[in-house]
């Protein structure tokens, strides 16, 4: 069993270091939060006194954070890169930027690999291990951790280094596109007479089913509109994808239009509201709920 370093035990991070101990790895965790690293060696993690520090000696690293700035943070200025060891592979799992990914691994020292695997799949993905890692990088490289990175979910290679970053960022694209849509189509339909209940059968049954309205229009009925993912980290996916699309030569409406309806969320409800917003917004603006009793019955079956 590889030893395994794990930095950033965040939403994500910390369900994530817990899968890899339970499985019987060797886990050497870091987080600058004391509660998340208590919440680690709970699980069975080893606590270390740095980034540094979790990086030494390791077979894998394991890197989950909010930003790329975060990422290059830890790995040059906390001394992460500097302290793997030969032989050992960094792996990143954060949202983060194609370019930097390929900059730091050309700063990494000899004999360590570099993989980028962003995942998607929500906070009970990390907890059941039913993530999808979108990986990136050397072919051999990608199967040396693929049996580490397989406790995490499914692993899809993506290409070359950075590639798994822009699948990423391209879900997210899109989950963005259609989270802001949901939005709509609910509020226009409530607005016009239809029962909410209803509406959401009938666009699950129909051409307009997608993850997103299965997984995402609970926690809007809900009227908590999912804290587990903020509106800054959709302002900042929204970011790098614009960074991408500078090489697409076209216009692209459709991602425009929800990062305009993300942003105007953000600054309304501010970066720490949770992302779903963009539908709490609507509400507000038109005065109307999208609540839904857990014990609702369909109207063809009341």
């Amino acid at each position: 069993m590889e030893t395994v370093g794990f930095i950033g035990l965040g939403t994500m991070g910390g369900p994530m270091c817990a899968r890899l101990s339970g499985a019987g790895h060797a886990v050497k965790a870091f987080d600058l939060r004391p509660d998340a690293l208590d919440a680690a060696v709970g699980a069975g993690a080893t606590a270390t006194g740095s980034a540094a520090d979790a990086a030494a000696g390791v077979d894998v690293l394991l890197t989950s954070l909010p930003a790329p700035s975060h990422v290059e943070a830890v790995m040059c200025d906390a001394g992460a890169l500097a302290a793997l060891p030969p032989g050992s592979t960094w792996v990143d799992l954060t949202t983060s930027r194609p370019e930097l990914i390929r900059r730091l691994a050309g700063e990494a020292p000899e004999g360590v690999e570099v993989v980028d695997s962003p995942v998607t799949g929500a906070v009970d993905g990390a907890r059941n291990g039913t993530l999808t890692l979108f990986a990136g990088g050397e072919p051999a490289a990608v199967e040396r951790v693929r049996p580490v990175l397989e406790r995490l979910g499914r692993v899809i290679g993506c290409g070359e280094l950075g590639t798994g970053c822009v699948a990423k960022l391209v879900t997210n694209q899109l989950w963005f596109v259609g989270a802001a849509a949901l939005a709509e189509g609910l509020a226009v339909g409530v607005r016009n007479g239809v029962e909410l209940g209803d509406l959401w059968e009938a666009i699950k049954a129909s051409v307009g089913d997608s993850f997103v309205a299965r997984h995402d229009a609970p926690s809007i009925f809900a009227g908590h509109y999912d804290p587990s993912f903020s509106l800054e980290l959709c302002v900042k996916d929204l970011a790098l994808v614009a960074e991408l699309e500078t090489n697409v030569g076209a216009d692209l409406p459709m991602t425009a239009a929800a990062r305009g309806a993300f942003e105007r969320a953000a600054e309304r409800y501010g970066m720490d509201g949770p992302e779903l917003s963009v539908a709490r917004r609507i509400e507000d603006d038109a005065d109307l709920s999208l609540r839904l009793d857990g014990d609702w019955v369909p109207h063809w079956e009341a």
